[in-house]
């Protein structure tokens, strides 16, 4: 994971006055990179000792390692990307149109990128082989998440497969509570933490049915109640409606899934998406 997506993620679980470096630096990295250690600390409000732990806290040695790292991780992605400067700042008020375009679209690239190079292929598998021999494929997240569900579930029943993607956390929990040996259960939730789709997980693990969980938290409520868990990795603006950054990762991890288990009836997915699409073009036709 990149240092700068390793400290958007540590702002939300360190405590208080680390959280306020990981803020500052995360909505301007360079920042870091052209303060000294005390002018970020009075920058944060907080001390010397604190940046020092700060950076151990995210798995560097110190402050020196820390702006060595970010300085080599915004040269090589402005060069990647041919973004100006102040690439992987926050969107400012000051920034024109194509400016802003420029840095979400940015953002985006990155989070694909991430995710897969990131992505644990052995439980990519494992789940793959769960969806593939499952009778029932249950679908469920809120919000922003809820949209992920619903483009996997549209992938999967073009292919055959009985998805379910549920509309609210009560139809959930019930559809959960019925659960089966040949039924798998996904959950999405960039935080990890939403509590209707870490019940739903919980009451389907319950039932006897495969969990799968797809979030950006390690150690959040979700990873814990997931039999399988598969982790995106994105760095989201808080110039956003929802979710931006995060629901790409979450629909490239979807396209993953999606992919591998279509592949494993090749023959019958080439079929079956021909089938649908000659269907559509029927009604396109009326």
């Amino acid at each position: 994971m990149s240092v700068q997506t390793t400290i958007a993620n540590a702002a939300e679980t360190l405590p208080p006055s680390l959280a306020r470096i990981a803020r500052v630096i995360r909505d301007n990295p360079t920042t870091a990179v052209e303060s000294t250690i005390s002018e970020l600390a009075a920058l944060c409000d907080t001390s010397v000792a604190s940046v020092v732990r700060f950076c151990r806290a995210i798995g560097l040695r110190g402050y020196a390692a820390l702006r060595m790292a970010l300085a080599t991780e915004l040269g090589r992605e402005s060069v990647q990307f041919s973004a100006p400067s102040g690439f992987g700042s926050e969107i400012a008020v000051g920034d024109s149109l194509r400016e802003a375009v420029g840095k979400v679209a940015a953002l985006e690239l990155l989070a694909i990128e991430e995710t897969v190079a990131n992505l644990d292929y052995g439980v990519l598998a494992t789940a793959v082989e769960a969806i593939d021999h499952a009778n029932r494929i249950l679908l469920f997240g809120v919000g922003a998440s809820r949209l992920v569900a619903d483009d996997l579930g549209h992938k999967l029943l073009r292919i055959g497969r009985t998805a379910i993607v549920l509309s609210d956390a009560h139809e959930a929990s019930a559809a959960a509570a019925l659960g089966a040996k040949k039924t798998v259960a996904i959950g999405f939730s960039n935080s990890g933490t939403t509590s209707e789709t870490v019940q739903f997980l919980q009451t389907a693990r319950s039932a006897g049915t495969t969990t799968i969980g797809v979030t950006s938290a390690a150690d959040s409520a979700l990873a814990a109640v997931a039999d399988h868990v598969l982790f995106t990795h994105a760095r989201e603006s808080r110039f956003r409606a929802g979710a931006m950054v995060s629901r790409i990762a979450q629909l490239a991890l979807v396209d993953c899934l999606f992919v591998g288990v279509a592949q494993q009836r090749h023959a019958h997915t080439v079929h079956a998406l021909q089938r649908t699409a000659d269907a559509a073009q029927a009604l396109r036709r009326d």
